[in-house]
């Protein structure tokens, strides 16, 4: 059974190119009916915070993204530690004692001399005196696992035939010196562990993907499936890190962005299908495809996400719909939804033409001699959805006015906006009382 994993750390919100990650490995899984595993990867004590944790799954569910099962790194400490004693017996982890500070004087002294920042696997020729001199001056070691300088290929489900020569990178630490994993070795167990067979990321993981192959067979595991996503930019093309902060889901929520507006964008742009808007997640599983993504940085365009979430309230009827309306402190009604779907770009948008239906504005009278003709004509009797089509007709006869001559002066008199719904409904909605109010001319 295909068997993905979405492993957030919980050291912030979740932002939009995380999420990304987590959609596709979900859409993957679930379109071959597939296990999505949630891992939270919290082996950093210091910036791993509780809240974190709780948003990103908050954040999940309010996109409709719903896990399998679910597992934290930090209840799995000793699986690393076997797996850290496992290597060292197969001599493919070492001990190392250089400080912070050491270590960054060979990177100076290498790149001063035009060399690569690569470790010089100096601990290698440590003995066993050195390395118990080292332990009884207190120096507490690091470890790092020993590269085997070849080449590591892969079919890449996203990138296609890759290669990586070994000799190109340090060797890379898995446990710090305060004890702590790290993600290169943890992740590599806990994917053996929970026969994770399919692993989507961003192309910024192919390096360490090379370095993990190799820790899979020192452990004496095949490697999962491996996918590198490119990396979301802005319309500029340039990355999206530096602005990261305001794009989390949160503020995406807060600014009235619907989860299947920004499903169906994320879903879409990098690959060869066009974006257009999904009514719901199940469609978009259906639709889902890894190899239609490309090789090219896929470009996130908010209006493009407006013009996604304006379309999708348009699909909505008043049932689907329902219960995100009780936010407001005023009942909406199916009548009021109906004419107001197709012209909003989110629900707060709901608010201002509340008000200008029912609440108070400050008419704009702009020809005021057609709007009290507009006033004295407006028809006696019942007032309904067929009043508009009966004002407008005596308007036209006794102005000779037509189209838009004839609408923007009253729309603009009625609601203070240049564009909105369509006036039947409006009108009937307003009542004539409201509507009398609005077209009539106050002296000063």
């Amino acid at each position: 059974m295909t068997k993905v994993r979405f492993a957030p750390s919980p050291t912030g919100y979740l932002h939009i190119g995380n999420f990304r990650t987590a959609l596709i490995n979900f859409l993957f899984a679930k379109n071959k009916n597939g296990h999505f595993m949630l891992r939270i990867d919290d082996t950093d004590d210091e910036r791993s915070l509780p809240k974190y944790e709780d948003a990103i799954k908050e954040d999940l569910n309010w996109m409709g993204i719903n896990w399998n099962s679910l597992e934290k790194q930090s209840s799995r400490l000793s699986f690393y530690d076997l797996a850290l004693q496992k290597l060292l017996d197969k001599k493919r982890a070492y001990p190392c004692f250089e400080t912070a500070e050491e270590l960054s004087l060979k990177r100076k002294r290498q790149l001063s001399s035009g060399k690569p920042p690569i470790y010089d696997r100096a601990a290698l020729k440590l003995s066993d005196s050195d390395i118990a001199d080292f332990k009884a001056k207190g120096r507490i070691p690091h470890y790092r696992f020993l590269l085997d300088h070849s080449d590591v290929n892969w079919n890449d489900l996203v990138k296609g035939v890759s290669q990586y020569n070994m000799s190109n990178l340090s060797d890379p630490v898995i446990i710090r010196e305060d004890g702590r994993v790290i993600y290169t070795l943890a992740s590599v167990v806990d994917d053996i562990d929970f026969e994770v067979t399919d692993i989507l990321r961003g192309e910024d993981h192919m390096t360490n993907s090379a370095a993990q192959i190799q820790l899979f067979e020192a452990l004496e595991s095949s490697p999962p499936n491996l996918g590198h996503l490119s990396l979301l930019t802005d319309i500029t093309g340039a990355g999206l890190s530096k602005r990261i902060g305001s794009l989390s889901l949160r503020d995406l929520k807060t600014e009235g962005f619907q989860p299947m507006a920004i499903s169906s964008l994320l879903s879409k742009v990098g690959t060869s299908d066009a974006v257009d808007i999904f009514k719901d997640i199940n469609q978009i599983i259906f639709d889902f495809d890894i190899s239609k993504f490309g090789k090219s940085k896929p470009k996130f365009d908010k209006n493009e996400l407006k013009g996604l979430n304006s379309k999708f309230f348009k699909l909505l009827d008043y049932a689907d719909i329902k219960d995100q309306l009780n936010i407001f402190d005023f009942e909406i009604t199916s009548e009021f939804w109906e004419l107001m779907k197709g012209n909003i770009d989110d629900l707060s948008n709901l608010e201002l033409w509340w008000n200008i239906i029912y609440g108070t504005i400050e008419p704009i009278h702009n020809d005021e001699s057609f709007i009290n003709t507009a006033l004295e004509s407006l028809p006696e009797g019942r007032f309904d959805k067929n009043t508009w089509a009966s004002w407008i007709n005596i308007l036209t006869k006794e102005t000779g006015r037509k189209g838009k001559e004839l609408f923007n002066p009253i729309r603009m008199c009625l609601t203070g906006q240049r564009n909105g719904p369509e006036m039947a409904t409006l009108v009937w909605l307003m009542g004539r009382d409201k509507v009398i109010e609005r077209l009539t001319i106050k002296s000063l």
